[in-house]
Protein backbone atom coordinates (compact mmCIF):
# COMPACT_ATOMS: atom_id res chain seq x y z
CA UNK A 1 0.00 0.00 0.00
CA UNK A 2 2.85 2.38 0.82
CA UNK A 3 4.32 1.83 -2.63
CA UNK A 4 0.95 2.46 -4.26
CA UNK A 5 0.46 5.71 -2.34
CA UNK A 6 3.96 6.91 -3.17
CA UNK A 7 3.23 6.42 -6.87
CA UNK A 8 -0.31 7.87 -6.69
CA UNK A 9 0.74 11.09 -4.96
CA UNK A 10 4.30 11.35 -6.36
CA UNK A 11 5.90 10.98 -2.94
CA UNK A 12 9.56 10.12 -2.41
CA UNK A 13 8.95 8.01 0.65
CA UNK A 14 5.99 6.74 2.66
CA UNK A 15 6.83 5.55 6.15
CA UNK A 16 4.53 3.52 8.36
CA UNK A 17 4.10 4.77 11.92
CA UNK A 18 4.21 2.30 14.80
CA UNK A 19 1.20 2.13 17.14
CA UNK A 20 1.90 2.84 20.80
CA UNK A 21 2.15 0.29 23.54
CA UNK A 22 0.60 0.91 26.95
CA UNK A 23 4.02 1.18 28.56
CA UNK A 24 4.83 4.23 26.39
CA UNK A 25 1.80 6.22 27.53
CA UNK A 26 1.83 8.80 30.29
CA UNK A 27 -1.73 8.83 31.56
CA UNK A 28 -2.70 11.38 34.16
CA UNK A 29 -3.43 9.81 37.56
CA UNK A 30 -7.08 8.96 38.18
CA UNK A 31 -8.94 11.76 39.92
CA UNK A 32 -11.55 9.32 41.23
CA UNK A 33 -11.56 6.17 43.31
CA UNK A 34 -14.67 3.99 43.22
CA UNK A 35 -16.22 3.11 46.58
CA UNK A 36 -15.65 -0.39 47.91
CA UNK A 37 -19.19 -1.38 46.92
CA UNK A 38 -18.36 -0.71 43.25
CA UNK A 39 -14.71 -1.76 43.21
CA UNK A 40 -15.46 -5.10 41.52
CA UNK A 41 -17.25 -3.28 38.65
CA UNK A 42 -14.61 -0.62 38.05
CA UNK A 43 -11.00 -0.44 36.94
CA UNK A 44 -8.24 2.13 36.63
CA UNK A 45 -6.08 -0.27 34.61
CA UNK A 46 -3.92 1.77 32.18
CA UNK A 47 -4.86 -0.39 29.20
CA UNK A 48 -8.60 0.01 29.78
CA UNK A 49 -8.27 3.73 30.40
CA UNK A 50 -6.25 4.19 27.21
CA UNK A 51 -8.55 1.96 25.17
CA UNK A 52 -11.60 3.97 26.29
CA UNK A 53 -10.03 7.39 25.67
CA UNK A 54 -11.04 7.63 22.01
CA UNK A 55 -13.42 6.26 19.44
CA UNK A 56 -12.29 5.42 15.90
CA UNK A 57 -12.35 8.72 14.01
CA UNK A 58 -9.46 9.96 11.89
CA UNK A 59 -8.60 12.49 14.58
CA UNK A 60 -8.70 9.75 17.24
CA UNK A 61 -6.27 7.54 15.35
CA UNK A 62 -3.85 10.40 14.67
CA UNK A 63 -3.78 11.43 18.34
CA UNK A 64 -3.29 7.84 19.43
CA UNK A 65 -0.37 7.42 17.03
CA UNK A 66 1.11 10.60 18.50
CA UNK A 67 0.83 9.05 21.99
CA UNK A 68 -1.54 11.84 23.01
CA UNK A 69 -3.84 10.38 25.65
CA UNK A 70 -4.14 13.58 27.64
CA UNK A 71 -7.83 13.10 28.51
CA UNK A 72 -8.41 9.48 29.47
CA UNK A 73 -11.36 8.44 31.61
CA UNK A 74 -10.49 8.37 35.27
CA UNK A 75 -12.39 5.12 35.80
CA UNK A 76 -13.86 2.54 33.43
CA UNK A 77 -16.95 0.79 34.78
CA UNK A 78 -18.29 -2.57 33.63
CA UNK A 79 -21.75 -3.11 35.16
CA UNK A 80 -22.93 -6.70 35.03
CA UNK A 81 -26.63 -5.89 35.29
CA UNK A 82 -29.01 -2.95 35.61
CA UNK A 83 -28.60 -2.70 39.37
CA UNK A 84 -24.88 -2.24 38.91
CA UNK A 85 -25.49 0.43 36.27
CA UNK A 86 -27.87 2.28 38.59
CA UNK A 87 -25.30 2.17 41.40
CA UNK A 88 -22.61 3.58 39.09
CA UNK A 89 -24.85 6.43 37.94
CA UNK A 90 -25.79 7.20 41.55
CA UNK A 91 -22.10 7.34 42.48
CA UNK A 92 -21.37 9.70 39.55
CA UNK A 93 -24.24 11.94 40.67
CA UNK A 94 -23.01 11.98 44.27
CA UNK A 95 -19.53 13.19 43.31
CA UNK A 96 -20.39 15.28 40.24
CA UNK A 97 -18.50 13.09 37.76
CA UNK A 98 -19.40 12.86 34.08
CA UNK A 99 -20.65 9.48 32.84
CA UNK A 100 -20.00 8.48 29.23
CA UNK A 101 -21.79 5.42 27.77
CA UNK A 102 -19.26 3.72 25.52
CA UNK A 103 -21.01 1.12 23.35
CA UNK A 104 -18.30 -0.60 21.34
CA UNK A 105 -16.21 2.56 20.98
CA UNK A 106 -16.57 2.67 17.19
CA UNK A 107 -17.75 6.30 17.07
CA UNK A 108 -16.16 8.30 14.25
CA UNK A 109 -17.58 11.66 15.42
CA UNK A 110 -16.10 12.12 18.89
CA UNK A 111 -19.16 10.62 20.54
CA UNK A 112 -17.31 8.72 23.31
CA UNK A 113 -14.42 11.10 23.89
CA UNK A 114 -13.75 12.29 27.45
CA UNK A 115 -13.75 15.95 26.43
CA UNK A 116 -16.25 17.16 29.02
CA UNK A 117 -14.74 20.52 30.00
CA UNK A 118 -12.19 21.52 32.60
CA UNK A 119 -14.75 21.93 35.39
CA UNK A 120 -15.53 18.22 35.63
CA UNK A 121 -14.51 16.47 38.82
CA UNK A 122 -13.76 13.37 36.79
CA UNK A 123 -15.01 11.05 34.05
CA UNK A 124 -16.39 7.54 34.32
CA UNK A 125 -16.73 5.64 31.05
CA UNK A 126 -19.49 3.01 31.23
CA UNK A 127 -18.93 -0.11 29.12
CA UNK A 128 -21.86 -2.57 28.91
CA UNK A 129 -19.89 -5.40 27.35
CA UNK A 130 -21.00 -7.79 30.10
CA UNK A 131 -24.66 -7.26 29.10
CA UNK A 132 -24.12 -9.42 26.04
CA UNK A 133 -26.97 -11.90 25.72
CA UNK A 134 -30.06 -12.54 23.68
CA UNK A 135 -32.46 -12.94 26.59
CA UNK A 136 -35.64 -14.08 24.87
CA UNK A 137 -36.84 -15.07 21.43
CA UNK A 138 -40.47 -14.81 20.33
CA UNK A 139 -40.67 -17.10 17.32
CA UNK A 140 -44.38 -16.37 16.78
CA UNK A 141 -43.97 -12.59 16.56
CA UNK A 142 -40.44 -12.89 15.17
CA UNK A 143 -38.76 -10.68 17.77
CA UNK A 144 -35.91 -10.99 20.25
CA UNK A 145 -35.07 -9.26 23.54
CA UNK A 146 -31.38 -8.41 23.38
CA UNK A 147 -29.04 -6.75 25.87
CA UNK A 148 -27.45 -3.54 24.68
CA UNK A 149 -23.83 -4.58 25.20
CA UNK A 150 -24.08 -7.42 22.66
CA UNK A 151 -21.61 -7.03 19.81
CA UNK A 152 -22.73 -7.66 16.24
CA UNK A 153 -21.09 -11.08 15.70
CA UNK A 154 -22.24 -12.39 19.10
CA UNK A 155 -25.77 -11.18 18.44
CA UNK A 156 -25.95 -13.05 15.13
CA UNK A 157 -24.34 -16.15 16.66
CA UNK A 158 -27.06 -16.29 19.32
CA UNK A 159 -29.89 -15.80 16.82
CA UNK A 160 -28.56 -18.32 14.29
CA UNK A 161 -29.66 -21.48 16.17
CA UNK A 162 -33.22 -20.12 15.99
CA UNK A 163 -32.93 -19.68 12.22
CA UNK A 164 -33.18 -15.91 12.71
CA UNK A 165 -31.12 -12.81 12.00
CA UNK A 166 -31.33 -9.11 12.83
CA UNK A 167 -29.74 -8.42 9.44
CA UNK A 168 -28.19 -5.14 10.58
CA UNK A 169 -24.63 -4.92 9.31
CA UNK A 170 -23.00 -1.49 9.64
CA UNK A 171 -19.39 -1.29 8.55
CA UNK A 172 -18.45 -1.31 12.24
CA UNK A 173 -20.39 -4.56 12.78
CA UNK A 174 -17.44 -6.45 14.26
CA UNK A 175 -16.66 -3.80 16.90
CA UNK A 176 -20.01 -2.20 17.71
CA UNK A 177 -22.96 -3.08 19.92
CA UNK A 178 -26.72 -3.06 19.75
CA UNK A 179 -26.85 -0.24 22.29
CA UNK A 180 -24.44 1.82 20.22
CA UNK A 181 -26.49 1.25 17.08
CA UNK A 182 -29.64 2.40 18.85
CA UNK A 183 -28.04 5.42 20.51
CA UNK A 184 -26.62 6.65 17.19
CA UNK A 185 -29.43 5.59 14.83
CA UNK A 186 -26.95 3.49 12.87
CA UNK A 187 -27.44 2.66 9.21
CA UNK A 188 -27.17 -0.99 8.31
CA UNK A 189 -27.41 -3.62 5.62
CA UNK A 190 -30.47 -2.55 3.71
CA UNK A 191 -30.17 0.16 1.05
CA UNK A 192 -33.94 0.67 0.99
CA UNK A 193 -36.88 0.33 3.40
CA UNK A 194 -35.25 -0.73 6.73
CA UNK A 195 -32.21 1.49 6.31
CA UNK A 196 -31.72 2.47 9.97
CA UNK A 197 -31.78 0.50 13.21
CA UNK A 198 -34.88 2.56 14.09
CA UNK A 199 -36.94 0.43 11.73
CA UNK A 200 -36.10 -2.75 13.65
CA UNK A 201 -37.05 -1.55 17.15
CA UNK A 202 -40.12 -2.94 18.89
CA UNK A 203 -39.43 -1.44 22.35
CA UNK A 204 -36.59 -0.02 24.45
CA UNK A 205 -35.51 -0.14 28.08
CA UNK A 206 -33.39 2.80 29.25
CA UNK A 207 -31.80 3.60 32.61
CA UNK A 208 -31.67 7.35 33.29
CA UNK A 209 -30.39 9.23 36.36
CA UNK A 210 -34.06 9.74 37.29
CA UNK A 211 -35.15 6.11 36.86
CA UNK A 212 -36.04 3.51 34.23
CA UNK A 213 -38.02 4.21 31.08
CA UNK A 214 -39.42 1.17 29.26
CA UNK A 215 -41.72 1.43 26.27
CA UNK A 216 -44.54 -1.01 25.65
CA UNK A 217 -43.78 -3.78 23.19
CA UNK A 218 -46.03 -3.21 20.17
CA UNK A 219 -45.85 -3.65 16.39
CA UNK A 220 -47.00 -0.04 16.03
CA UNK A 221 -48.81 2.65 17.95
CA UNK A 222 -50.44 6.02 17.33
CA UNK A 223 -50.54 6.93 21.01
CA UNK A 224 -48.81 10.30 21.00
CA UNK A 225 -45.10 10.91 20.33
CA UNK A 226 -43.11 7.68 20.49
CA UNK A 227 -40.99 7.24 23.63
CA UNK A 228 -38.59 5.10 21.61
CA UNK A 229 -37.91 7.99 19.25
CA UNK A 230 -36.76 10.15 22.15
CA UNK A 231 -33.90 7.77 22.95
CA UNK A 232 -33.05 6.60 19.44
CA UNK A 233 -30.19 8.88 18.40
CA UNK A 234 -29.82 10.40 21.88
CA UNK A 235 -26.12 9.36 21.91
CA UNK A 236 -26.02 8.59 25.63
CA UNK A 237 -27.12 12.08 26.70
CA UNK A 238 -30.56 11.15 28.10
CA UNK A 239 -30.01 7.66 29.46
CA UNK A 240 -28.22 4.36 29.00
CA UNK A 241 -30.04 1.86 26.78
CA UNK A 242 -29.80 -1.54 28.48
CA UNK A 243 -31.94 -3.79 26.30
CA UNK A 244 -34.41 -3.77 23.44
CA UNK A 245 -36.99 -5.95 21.79
CA UNK A 246 -35.88 -6.08 18.16
CA UNK A 247 -37.71 -7.25 15.05
CA UNK A 248 -35.81 -10.19 13.59
CA UNK A 249 -36.43 -12.30 10.51
CA UNK A 250 -35.71 -15.65 8.99
CA UNK A 251 -32.30 -15.98 7.44
CA UNK A 252 -32.32 -15.29 3.68
CA UNK A 253 -32.27 -18.33 1.40
CA UNK A 254 -32.77 -16.76 -2.02
CA UNK A 255 -30.46 -14.16 -3.49
CA UNK A 256 -29.83 -12.44 -6.78
CA UNK A 257 -27.49 -9.63 -7.80
CA UNK A 258 -26.25 -7.76 -10.85
CA UNK A 259 -23.72 -5.10 -11.76
CA UNK A 260 -24.33 -2.23 -14.18
CA UNK A 261 -21.70 0.20 -15.46
CA UNK A 262 -22.16 3.75 -16.70
CA UNK A 263 -19.83 6.05 -18.60
CA UNK A 264 -21.50 9.11 -17.05
CA UNK A 265 -22.11 9.51 -13.29
CA UNK A 266 -25.32 11.53 -13.76
CA UNK A 267 -26.77 8.73 -15.88
CA UNK A 268 -25.99 6.30 -13.09
CA UNK A 269 -27.75 8.65 -10.66
CA UNK A 270 -30.85 8.63 -12.90
CA UNK A 271 -30.84 4.83 -13.01
CA UNK A 272 -30.45 4.61 -9.24
CA UNK A 273 -33.34 7.03 -8.73
CA UNK A 274 -35.51 4.97 -11.06
CA UNK A 275 -34.76 1.84 -9.00
CA UNK A 276 -35.41 3.66 -5.73
CA UNK A 277 -38.80 4.81 -7.03
CA UNK A 278 -39.75 1.54 -8.73
CA UNK A 279 -41.19 -0.21 -5.69
CA UNK A 280 -38.73 -3.09 -6.11
CA UNK A 281 -36.88 -2.16 -2.87
CA UNK A 282 -33.55 -3.92 -3.43
CA UNK A 283 -31.55 -4.92 -0.36
CA UNK A 284 -28.48 -3.36 -1.98
CA UNK A 285 -28.54 -0.46 -4.41
CA UNK A 286 -25.11 1.14 -4.29
CA UNK A 287 -23.82 3.56 -6.93
CA UNK A 288 -20.01 3.95 -6.86
CA UNK A 289 -18.25 6.64 -8.84
CA UNK A 290 -15.37 5.67 -11.08
CA UNK A 291 -12.66 7.11 -8.85
CA UNK A 292 -13.88 5.23 -5.80
CA UNK A 293 -14.15 2.05 -7.86
CA UNK A 294 -10.51 2.49 -8.86
CA UNK A 295 -9.31 3.28 -5.34
CA UNK A 296 -11.22 0.31 -3.92
CA UNK A 297 -9.81 -2.04 -6.56
CA UNK A 298 -13.14 -2.88 -8.23
CA UNK A 299 -12.78 -0.84 -11.43
CA UNK A 300 -10.34 0.79 -13.82
CA UNK A 301 -11.42 4.37 -13.19
CA UNK A 302 -13.31 4.67 -16.46
CA UNK A 303 -16.75 3.45 -15.43
CA UNK A 304 -19.21 4.20 -12.64
CA UNK A 305 -20.67 1.07 -11.07
CA UNK A 306 -24.16 0.29 -9.77
CA UNK A 307 -24.48 -2.79 -7.56
CA UNK A 308 -28.01 -4.16 -7.12
CA UNK A 309 -29.07 -7.14 -5.02
CA UNK A 310 -32.22 -8.77 -3.68
CA UNK A 311 -32.73 -11.41 -1.00
CA UNK A 312 -35.62 -13.29 0.59
CA UNK A 313 -36.24 -16.07 3.07
CA UNK A 314 -39.56 -16.88 1.42
CA UNK A 315 -39.33 -16.89 -2.36
CA UNK A 316 -36.95 -16.72 -5.31
CA UNK A 317 -36.16 -13.15 -6.34
CA UNK A 318 -35.47 -13.71 -10.04
CA UNK A 319 -38.30 -11.46 -11.30
CA UNK A 320 -37.00 -8.61 -9.15
CA UNK A 321 -33.42 -8.80 -10.43
CA UNK A 322 -34.67 -9.17 -14.01
CA UNK A 323 -36.69 -5.96 -13.69
CA UNK A 324 -33.78 -4.15 -12.02
CA UNK A 325 -31.47 -5.12 -14.88
CA UNK A 326 -34.05 -3.94 -17.38
CA UNK A 327 -34.34 -0.65 -15.53
CA UNK A 328 -30.57 -0.11 -15.50
CA UNK A 329 -30.33 -0.82 -19.22
CA UNK A 330 -33.26 1.50 -19.93
CA UNK A 331 -31.23 4.29 -18.34
CA UNK A 332 -28.06 3.72 -20.35
CA UNK A 333 -26.35 1.16 -18.17
CA UNK A 334 -24.37 -1.79 -19.44
CA UNK A 335 -25.09 -5.07 -17.70
CA UNK A 336 -22.96 -8.04 -18.66
CA UNK A 337 -25.07 -11.17 -18.36
CA UNK A 338 -22.19 -12.88 -16.55
CA UNK A 339 -22.57 -10.34 -13.71
CA UNK A 340 -26.11 -11.52 -12.95
CA UNK A 341 -25.99 -13.98 -10.05
CA UNK A 342 -28.84 -16.10 -8.75
CA UNK A 343 -28.82 -18.67 -6.02
CA UNK A 344 -30.35 -20.19 -2.95
CA UNK A 345 -29.02 -21.53 0.31
CA UNK A 346 -27.30 -20.04 3.33
CA UNK A 347 -24.10 -19.21 1.47
CA UNK A 348 -24.73 -18.21 -2.11
CA UNK A 349 -21.43 -18.08 -4.05
CA UNK A 350 -20.23 -14.54 -4.77
CA UNK A 351 -17.69 -13.46 -7.34
CA UNK A 352 -16.85 -10.67 -9.75
CA UNK A 353 -17.17 -6.94 -9.10
CA UNK A 354 -19.85 -7.33 -6.41
CA UNK A 355 -17.68 -9.70 -4.38
CA UNK A 356 -14.59 -7.52 -4.84
CA UNK A 357 -16.56 -4.52 -3.58
CA UNK A 358 -17.93 -6.45 -0.62
CA UNK A 359 -14.45 -7.50 0.44
CA UNK A 360 -13.09 -3.97 -0.01
CA UNK A 361 -16.00 -2.57 2.01
CA UNK A 362 -15.32 -4.93 4.92
CA UNK A 363 -11.60 -4.12 4.83
CA UNK A 364 -12.14 -0.34 4.61
CA UNK A 365 -11.80 0.49 8.35
CA UNK A 366 -8.53 -1.45 8.51
CA UNK A 367 -7.37 0.22 5.30
CA UNK A 368 -8.19 3.62 6.82
CA UNK A 369 -6.02 2.92 9.85
CA UNK A 370 -3.16 1.88 7.58
CA UNK A 371 -3.53 5.10 5.57
CA UNK A 372 -3.33 7.16 8.75
CA UNK A 373 -0.18 5.29 9.82
CA UNK A 374 1.31 6.32 6.48
CA UNK A 375 0.61 10.00 7.07
CA UNK A 376 -2.42 10.26 4.80
CA UNK A 377 -5.46 12.44 5.45
CA UNK A 378 -8.47 10.14 5.15
CA UNK A 379 -11.98 11.29 6.02
CA UNK A 380 -15.55 10.57 5.06
CA UNK A 381 -18.62 12.81 4.90
CA UNK A 382 -22.03 11.18 4.68
CA UNK A 383 -25.29 13.01 4.17
CA UNK A 384 -28.73 12.72 2.59
CA UNK A 385 -30.50 15.06 0.19
CA UNK A 386 -33.59 15.01 -2.02
CA UNK A 387 -33.03 13.94 -5.60
CA UNK A 388 -33.66 17.43 -6.94
CA UNK A 389 -30.89 18.80 -4.72
CA UNK A 390 -28.26 16.10 -5.21
CA UNK A 391 -26.42 17.49 -8.23
CA UNK A 392 -25.95 20.88 -6.59
CA UNK A 393 -24.85 19.30 -3.29
CA UNK A 394 -22.41 16.98 -5.04
CA UNK A 395 -20.81 19.79 -7.03
CA UNK A 396 -20.62 22.05 -3.96
CA UNK A 397 -19.01 19.44 -1.72
CA UNK A 398 -16.46 18.37 -4.34
CA UNK A 399 -15.55 21.98 -5.11
CA UNK A 400 -15.32 22.99 -1.43
CA UNK A 401 -13.14 20.00 -0.54
CA UNK A 402 -10.78 20.58 -3.47
CA UNK A 403 -10.46 24.25 -2.44
CA UNK A 404 -9.74 23.19 1.13
CA UNK A 405 -7.12 20.67 0.01
CA UNK A 406 -5.38 23.37 -2.02
CA UNK A 407 -5.44 25.71 0.98
CA UNK A 408 -3.57 23.16 3.10
CA UNK A 409 -1.05 22.15 0.41
CA UNK A 410 -2.72 18.84 -0.41
CA UNK A 411 -4.11 19.74 -3.81
CA UNK A 412 -3.31 16.34 -5.31
CA UNK A 413 -5.77 14.61 -2.97
CA UNK A 414 -8.76 12.73 -4.34
CA UNK A 415 -12.45 12.87 -3.39
CA UNK A 416 -14.88 10.09 -4.26
CA UNK A 417 -18.61 9.53 -3.88
CA UNK A 418 -20.96 6.59 -3.51
CA UNK A 419 -24.54 6.05 -2.40
CA UNK A 420 -24.88 3.98 0.77
CA UNK A 421 -28.69 4.06 0.94
CA UNK A 422 -31.41 5.30 -1.41
CA UNK A 423 -34.96 6.44 -0.83
CA UNK A 424 -37.77 7.24 -3.26
CA UNK A 425 -37.21 10.92 -2.50
CA UNK A 426 -33.41 11.04 -2.34
CA UNK A 427 -30.01 9.37 -1.91
CA UNK A 428 -27.52 9.16 0.97
CA UNK A 429 -24.21 10.20 -0.63
CA UNK A 430 -20.98 9.18 1.09
CA UNK A 431 -17.85 11.15 0.19
CA UNK A 432 -14.32 9.94 0.87
CA UNK A 433 -11.14 12.05 0.83
CA UNK A 434 -7.59 10.71 0.60
CA UNK A 435 -4.65 13.10 0.47
CA UNK A 436 -1.03 13.15 1.60
CA UNK A 437 -0.70 14.86 4.97
CA UNK A 438 2.01 17.23 6.10
CA UNK A 439 3.94 15.72 8.99
CA UNK A 440 2.84 17.26 12.27
CA UNK A 441 0.04 19.27 10.62
CA UNK A 442 -2.35 16.46 9.71
CA UNK A 443 -5.03 17.46 12.23
CA UNK A 444 -5.05 21.06 11.05
CA UNK A 445 -5.34 19.89 7.44
CA UNK A 446 -8.12 17.49 8.40
CA UNK A 447 -10.00 20.23 10.28
CA UNK A 448 -9.93 22.52 7.24
CA UNK A 449 -11.29 19.81 4.97
CA UNK A 450 -13.90 18.72 7.51
CA UNK A 451 -15.14 22.29 7.98
CA UNK A 452 -15.33 22.93 4.24
CA UNK A 453 -17.37 19.79 3.65
CA UNK A 454 -19.69 20.49 6.59
CA UNK A 455 -20.36 24.04 5.40
CA UNK A 456 -21.05 22.88 1.84
CA UNK A 457 -23.44 20.14 2.99
CA UNK A 458 -25.49 22.43 5.22
CA UNK A 459 -25.57 25.24 2.63
CA UNK A 460 -26.84 22.82 -0.01
CA UNK A 461 -29.70 21.62 2.20
CA UNK A 462 -28.29 18.22 3.20
CA UNK A 463 -28.11 16.70 6.66
CA UNK A 464 -24.80 16.89 8.50
CA UNK A 465 -25.04 13.15 9.10
CA UNK A 466 -27.14 10.33 7.69
CA UNK A 467 -25.86 7.54 9.94
CA UNK A 468 -22.56 8.47 11.63
CA UNK A 469 -24.30 10.47 14.39
CA UNK A 470 -23.49 13.94 15.75
CA UNK A 471 -21.04 13.43 18.60
CA UNK A 472 -18.76 16.40 19.23
CA UNK A 473 -17.35 16.68 15.71
CA UNK A 474 -20.67 17.52 14.03
CA UNK A 475 -22.08 19.76 16.77
CA UNK A 476 -21.44 23.12 15.00
CA UNK A 477 -23.53 22.07 12.00
CA UNK A 478 -26.13 20.11 13.94
CA UNK A 479 -26.83 23.20 16.04
CA UNK A 480 -27.67 25.04 12.81
CA UNK A 481 -29.62 22.20 11.23
CA UNK A 482 -32.11 21.54 14.02
CA UNK A 483 -34.99 24.00 14.63
CA UNK A 484 -34.26 26.34 17.58
CA UNK A 485 -37.48 25.47 19.40
CA UNK A 486 -36.65 21.77 19.09
CA UNK A 487 -33.28 22.47 20.69
CA UNK A 488 -35.12 23.99 23.66
CA UNK A 489 -37.35 20.93 23.83
CA UNK A 490 -34.32 18.64 23.83
CA UNK A 491 -32.69 20.65 26.60
CA UNK A 492 -35.91 20.40 28.62
CA UNK A 493 -35.86 16.60 28.22
CA UNK A 494 -32.23 16.61 29.34
CA UNK A 495 -33.12 18.60 32.47
CA UNK A 496 -35.90 16.15 33.29
CA UNK A 497 -34.03 12.90 32.72
CA UNK A 498 -30.51 14.02 33.67
CA UNK A 499 -30.92 17.09 35.91
CA UNK A 500 -27.26 17.19 36.94
CA UNK A 501 -25.99 16.95 33.34
CA UNK A 502 -23.93 13.83 34.03
CA UNK A 503 -24.43 11.95 30.79
CA UNK A 504 -22.01 12.60 27.91
CA UNK A 505 -21.68 16.37 28.35
CA UNK A 506 -21.15 18.29 25.11
CA UNK A 507 -22.81 15.75 22.81
CA UNK A 508 -25.99 16.93 21.03
CA UNK A 509 -26.57 19.71 23.59
CA UNK A 510 -24.56 21.56 26.20
CA UNK A 511 -25.07 20.65 29.90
Amino acid sequence: MASTLAAMFDLDDVRVATPPTVDELELRPPRLAPPDTLASLCTVDPYERAAHTYGKSYRDVVRALRRDFSRPPDVVAFPRDESGLVAILDWCASIGAAAIPYGGGSSVVGGVECDVGDDSRGVVTIDLRDLDRVLDVDQVSRAARIQAGTYGPALEDQLRPHGLTLRHFPQSFEFSTLGGWLATRAGGHYATLMTHIDDLVESLRVVTPRGVVESRRLPGSGAGPSPDRLFLGSEGTLGVITEAWMRVQERPRFRASATATFTDFSTGVDATRALAQSGLYPSNCRLIDATEALVMGVGNGAAHILLVAFESADHPVDPWIDRAVECARDHGGTVDDTSIRRGSGEETPREGIADAWRNAFLRAPYTRDSLVKMGMINETFETAITWDGFESLHDSVVSAVHDALRSVDAENGVITCRFTHVYPDGPAPYFTVVAPGRSGAELEQWAAVKAAAGEAIIAAGGTITHHHAVGRDHRPWYDRQRPPLFAETLRAAKRTLDPDGLLNPGVLIDP
